[in-house]
């Protein structure tokens, strides 16, 4: 029972990124935090409301958790096209020319 709870669990969060999701991700945990923490700070400041400063602080964490942390599509623009499982090299070491110095070397 718990096993296939968990493999629903797994199925519908188990997504893919790609290298540039990635970035952008890290951009935008990065972009969200500073925003919220400062307008979190400001607002605190203004007010002098230490509470009301840290629930727009912990509201904004949760924003980033929910915008960040699932796989959503636009993370998966740009997908790796991976070589095929037991495919043959791309070059052989027939093929395998060495430059040195100008000097030719084949392997």
């Amino acid at each position: 029972m718990a096993d296939q709870l968990l493999d629903q669990v797994r199925d519908v969060v188990d997504g893919q990124i790609d290298f540039e999701g990635q970035k952008l991700a890290e951009l935008l945990a990065t972009a969200v935090l500073a925003i919220v923490g400062g307008v979190s700070f400001l607002v605190g400041f203004l007010l002098q409301d230490i509470a009301l400063a840290l629930k727009i602080g912990l509201g904004g964490t949760a924003l980033a958790f929910l915008l960040i942390v699932p796989p959503w599509p636009f993370f998966n623009k740009h997908p790796v096209k991976w070589l095929p499982v037991g495919g043959e090299p791309a070059i052989t070491s027939a093929q395998q020319n060495i430059v040195i110095d100008e000097k030719l070397f084949t392997k």
